[in-house]
């Protein structure tokens, strides 16, 4: 096991994105934060440091417990970080207004048809 690994690494090995240069897109966009401080996407990460992240799917505050950079199962995944309470909560928080709230729009399959751009049009007059 390595002592140090490059932050674009770890986070595709994390599972936090599908490939290796979405990773490194997000780090130089600013969407990742290592101990609140911007980074870029060859500075290495230590055991204990704290990562925010923010990508398509939602945020995350995590802690570095181990380093990889081979990406595994998503089990093993899981083994690489332990997510903040704060972050936790968040999540849970979320979770919980979108049992009571839902998109409009997730109902809808692919592209509306016909009578169904009537009935949106329809709607929105009335």
């Amino acid at each position: 096991m390595t002592e140090t690994v490059r932050i674009d690494k770890w986070l595709w090995a994390g599972r936090f994105f599908k490939t290796r240069s979405l990773a490194t897109a997000a780090v130089d966009s600013g969407k990742i934060r290592l101990n609140d401080e911007p980074v870029k996407p060859a500075r290495h990460l230590h055991i204990g440091d704290r990562l925010h992240i923010d990508n398509s799917a939602g945020q995350w505050e995590v802690v570095i417990l181990k380093l990889s950079e081979v990406r595994g199962s998503a089990t093993v995944a899981q083994t690489l970080y332990a997510e903040t309470p704060h972050s936790i909560a968040k999540h849970q928080k979320e979770a919980e207004q979108k049992k009571f709230y839902r998109e409009p729009g997730t109902t809808l399959k692919g592209r509306p048809t016909k009578r169904d751009r009537r009935l949106l049009d329809k709607a929105h007059t009335e």
